[in-house]
């Protein structure tokens, strides 16, 4: 990532920074959350949401996590998300799960309709990126309004949403998973 790349992300962090909740604040609040949530998502995942597997890249052992991911047909896309208070100190942060990924891009996902293995990559192809951004920031399912609220402050619209869902696009990095079908 160069130095333009970051200094947009750091902005975009910046602008948004204040109507972020107090929930979310480090990597670490994210793992708790996505740990609390992954026995609930084991008995039932809710559309729009999934858990991904990756392989530890350290350790070798299957490495589960919540994540917002949509399928397209034979892909399914998902984007990285760091906290703005992450973003604006280290905006080349990388999660622990896309860190898997780049040593074994080999993954499952639970779905709502099943459990599917395949390869994951980081998008990098404009065409690909607009069709992921569409899907992900334009994609509202029921969870999002729960999620809103841990995320931002105040009630969650549709609006809010939409906001939170393009932040995440802008200072993240987009991938997909290319399905074994």
């Amino acid at each position: 990532m160069d130095d333009a790349d970051q200094q947009a992300r750091r902005a975009a962090a910046q602008a948004v920074i204040g109507k972020h909740g107090r929930l979310i604040r480090s990597a670490r609040d994210g793992k708790l959350l996505s740990a609390g949530m992954l026995p609930l998502f084991r008995l039932r995942v809710p559309r729009g949401y999934g858990v991904l597997t990756t392989t530890g890249r350290k350790t070798g052992l299957p490495r589960p996590k919540c994540v917002r991911v949509l399928r397209d047909g034979d892909r399914a896309y998902l984007v990285q998300l760091m906290p703005p208070q992450i973003t604006v100190e280290q905006p080349g942060a990388v999660n622990a799960w896309l860190r898997n990924v780049r040593a074994d891009p080999r993954v499952t996902v639970e779905l709502c309709d099943g459990t599917h293995s395949g390869t994951a990559r980081e998008i990098t192809d404009p065409a690909e990126l607009d069709t992921a951004r569409a899907l992900l920031c334009d994609t509202i399912v029921p969870l999002d309004f729960g999620e809103c609220a841990i995320h931002l402050r105040g009630l969650p619209s549709r609006a809010k949403i939409r906001d939170l869902h393009a932040y995440w696009f802008r200072t993240g990095r987009a991938v997909a998973i290319d399905l074994n079908v």
